[in-house]
C-alpha cells in the first residue's frame, strides 16, 4: 500500500488539472470550449471520480491499521526558519478526503441538469473543481501555512461561486459581501497562526502538539 500513500498528492492536483485545462480553454478557445460542454463535464468529473477513488483506498489502508504518513520537502530556509510543505494521511484525513471528495462529486453530477440551459456551464464545472482541489488540499496540510494558503484559495473559488451571475445585482452584492466578511475572518486567522508560532516556535501540527504536551506536563 505504500505506493498509494507516495503518489496521494494527487488528490488535490487532479480536479486542481481539470480546472486549469478547462480555464486556460476557456481563455484561449472560449467558443470551442463552451462548445463542448459534455466533454468538459465528463473530464472533471472524471477527475475528481479518480481523486474519490483514491481517497476510498486510503480510508480502508487507515481502518486496516497503516500508520500515520507524513511526506514533506524544505520549502524555504533562513537561519534557523525553516519552512516544508507536503502532506499527511492519517484516520481523520482519510475521512475528510472520502466525505470532500464523495460530496463534490454528487454536487457536480447535480450541476449538469441544473446549469443544463446556463451559458456558464462550463466556466461553473471549472469553479466547482477549484473549489474542490482547494478543499482538499486543506484537508491534507500538515502545517498552519499550508492551511492559510488553501483557506485563501476557498475563500476565493467561494466569491467566484458567490457572484457566478456576476450581472445580477444581487449576486454582486452577495459576492462583494462575502469577500468583506471572509477577509476579516482570515485577518484572525492569521493572527492566530503567527500567535501558535510564536509560542510554539514551528508551523508543523506534529511539533506544535509535541511542544503543547511538554507545556502540559511542566505545568502539572
Amino acid at each position: 500500500m505504500e505506493p498509494l500513500y507516495e503518489y496521494a498528492w494527487m488528490i488535490p492536483v487532479l480536479p486542481l488539472a481539470g480546472a486549469m485545462l478547462v480555464g486556460l480553454g476557456l481563455i484561449s478557445f472560449n467558443r470551442a470550449t463552451n462548445a463542448l460542454r459534455q466533454v468538459n463535464a465528463v473530464m472533471i468529473i472524471s477527475c475528481l471520480g479518480a481523486a474519490m477513488t483514491v481517497s476510498f483506498a486510503l480510508l480502508w489502508s487507515q481502518v486496516n491499521g497503516h500508520e500515520v504518513y507524513l511526506r514533506t520537502f524544505e520549502w524555504a530556509a533562513a537561519g534557523t526558519f525553516h519552512l516544508t510543505m507536503g502532506y499527511t494521511i492519517d484516520h481523520l484525513t482519510a475521512l475528510m478526503l472520502v466525505v470532500v471528495t464523495t460530496v463534490a462529486f454528487l454536487v457536480m453530477i447535480y450541476t449538469d441538469g441544473y446549469m443544463a440551459h446556463d451559458e456558464g456551464y462550463v466556466r461553473f464545472y471549472a469553479y466547482l473543481s477549484l473549489f474542490s482541489s482547494s478543499m482538499l488540499g486543506l484537508v491534507i496540510s500538515p502545517n498552519l501555512v499550508q492551511i492559510y494558503v488553501f483557506w485563501e484559495l476557498v475563500g476565493m473559488c467561494s466569491y467566484l461561486l458567490v457572484g457566478f451571475w456576476y450581472d445580477r445585482k444581487a449576486a454582486a452584492d452577495a459576492a462583494q459581501k462575502a469577500f468583506v466578511v471572509n477577509r476579516v475572518g482570515d485577518f484572525g486567522l492569521l493572527l492566530g497562526i503567527l500567535g501558535l508560532y510564536w509560542a510554539t516556535g514551528s508551523f508543523d501540527f506534529q511539533t506544535i502538539g509535541d511542544r503543547s504536551k511538554n507545556w502540559s506536563v511542566a505545568v502539572k
